[in-house]
């Protein structure tokens, strides 16, 4: 990191795509500010820093913005190449494949994981689960094609696709604990699974993953103030 370098995060605990950005300056041992934001009440210098979308994560490097968790992943890569680990192959077809998997993941993933505990019906809500699952049934086949028969989606050490699927880890894991629901199934999707605990061990990982309990915590807080709203909406 250059002398004269300030990088600030604004973003928000729980958020996966804030850890995502977390995750990528551990990796690549860069110090920054982290300034945790109110969804509630945004501060001004997050409405004037992605005026667009409104939302985390930011990074303001030297003041300058850069929005959307994975740009900002690739960003830092680029900016910080003499940095830690690249996150990024030096071979093109290596990069596109990785921002294609990277991309996967958010719109099949997570799209599905979100419509299994937020679908508006019972029906809807078993829907995304079923699409969740043939979604890391895919991930699985990906992780064996891009890993080379090493431990991570980038090979040896972890790569896009890695950060990209790694910031979702917490909440994935609350949402097992919380369901009783093995998500990264070691028969089903055994690469998976020993990737989810191997990648959890890096120790860049421990410092940018929020804790499970504190998760799970915050997930039946909301739920709570969900079921709160709904029932004083009806009256």
């Amino acid at each position: 990191m250059a002398a004269g370098d300030d990088l600030k995060l604004l973003g928000a605990w729980p958020s996966p795509f804030v850890v995502r950005v977390k995750l990528a300056l551990s990796f690549k041992g860069l110090s920054f500010e982290n300034v945790e934001e109110d969804l509630g009440n945004k501060s001004e210098l997050l409405v004037s820093s992605n005026p667009v979308h409104k939302k985390v994560p930011v990074l303001l490097h030297n003041g300058k913005p850069i929005c959307e968790s994975m740009v900002i992943v690739q960003y830092i890569d680029e900016a910080f190449t003499g940095t830690g680990p690249s996150l990024l192959s030096s071979d093109p077809h290596e990069r596109a494949i990785a921002r294609f998997w990277a991309a996967y993941v958010d719109d099949k993933l997570v799209t599905s994981w979100v419509q299994s505990f937020r679908g508006k019906t019972e029906e809807d809500k078993s829907e995304g689960t079923k699409q969740m699952f043939a979604a890391l049934q895919t991930l699985e086949g990906a992780l064996r094609e891009c890993s080379k028969g090493e431990g991570y989606f980038g090979g040896e050490s972890v790569g896009l696709v890695d950060v990209s699927l790694g910031g979702l880890l917490s909440w994935l894991n609350a949402t097992e604990e919380m369901s009783g629901t093995k998500i990264f199934d070691p028969v089903k999707t055994p690469l998976l699974a020993a990737w989810a605990e191997r990648f959890s061990e890096l120790d860049g990982a421990k410092l940018a993953l929020p804790d499970k309990d504190r998760m799970v915590e915050f997930i039946q807080k909301r739920q709570a103030q969900a079921a709160a709203a709904a029932a004083a909406s009806q009256k």
